[in-house]
């Protein structure tokens, strides 16, 4: 077993993850059981001054943080928010964290999942341009069996998972769209198992979820389940990605390179990343 230190990465240094993360581990709110080891440094960024210089830092503390954990030196990793255009610019190949880390460590079935407050979704597609956006049954059981075995991890028990439609009221049987129908009922098909339900209409599901009617809700793009959860749980929410052989979370925000450096930024939702980065390690151990 890895030793009990959970790795942070700053992210861009010109953006508030330096300082949310230094509040986060003053806090006094952190599982003591761990220890925390801030991974790269700021890379002498200047606040809401973003540069190819704070990218390549940022990229540096990612790929040693994806080292580390390969080591056995740390048991998860956090990472503070990057901007993608400036990470582009300095060689970064991935659309983004997510898919960094999916191939450091060499986990080709991985999938995004987002938490917080009472709603816990999974996106069936991530980082594609809605345009793209193509649904098919074996991508929908797939992400649906890392969602439900992530509830398991957490609940102990078999959770109740609602499958989202894609077309308004879930295609309103068939007159607003056929994929309800055509791919993402027989996805649930198979699935099969107790606590799966839907396809449903994507305008009420959320709320039922929040209602604690539902675990989880797995959504069929990244939108549909990231709209509702910044809404309930802005200051909560917490990214995780599913299927990875060492926890990785992150805050559930961008860089705010707009308030960077004047004290107004808020430490909840990294707080929130680096305690259940500290859960899923242990349970997981």
């Amino acid at each position: 077993m890895p030793r009990r230190v959970i790795g942070i990465t700053l992210g861009d240094g010109a953006g508030i993850g330096p300082e949310v993360v230094r509040s986060a581990l003053a806090s006094g709110k952190l599982d003591a059981d761990f220890e925390y080891r801030i991974i790269g440094d700021a890379g002498g960024a200047t606040p809401g001054q973003p540069t190819t210089t704070s990218a390549k830092a940022a990229l540096d503390a990612l790929e040693e943080s994806a080292r580390l954990a390969l080591a056995g030196e740390i048991c998860a990793v956090v990472t503070g928010p990057v901007s993608k255009v400036r990470m582009h610019e300095v060689g970064f190949a991935f659309p983004g964290q997510t898919e960094f880390f999916a191939s450091r460590w060499h986990a080709p079935n991985h999938a995004m999942c987002l938490t917080g407050g009472a709603l816990t979704v999974a996106l069936v597609t991530a980082h594609v341009p809605l345009k793209d956006v193509r649904l098919t049954v074996p991508e929908i059981m797939r992400t649906g069996e890392l969602l439900a075995d992530f509830l398991t991890l957490r609940l102990g028990r078999t959770p109740r998972i609602a499958v989202a439609g894609l077309n308004p009221h879930a295609g309103e049987g068939g007159d607003l769209g056929r994929e309800e129908i055509e791919i993402i009922q027989p996805a649930l098909d198979l699935l099969g198992g107790d606590g799966w339900s839907g396809p449903h209409s994507p305008d009420t599901v959320f709320c039922r979820a929040v209602a604690g009617e539902f675990d989880g809700v797995l959504c069929m793009y990244h939108d549909q389940g990231l709209i509702p959860l910044k809404l309930h749980a802005f200051d909560q929410g917490v990214n995780v990605t599913l299927g990875l052989p060492f926890p990785r979370t992150s805050p559930d925000h961008g860089t705010a390179f707009d308030i960077a450096g004047k004290g107004i930024a808020r430490a909840d939702s990294m707080v929130a990343a680096l305690r259940l980065a500290a859960e899923l390690a242990r349970k997981r151990a």
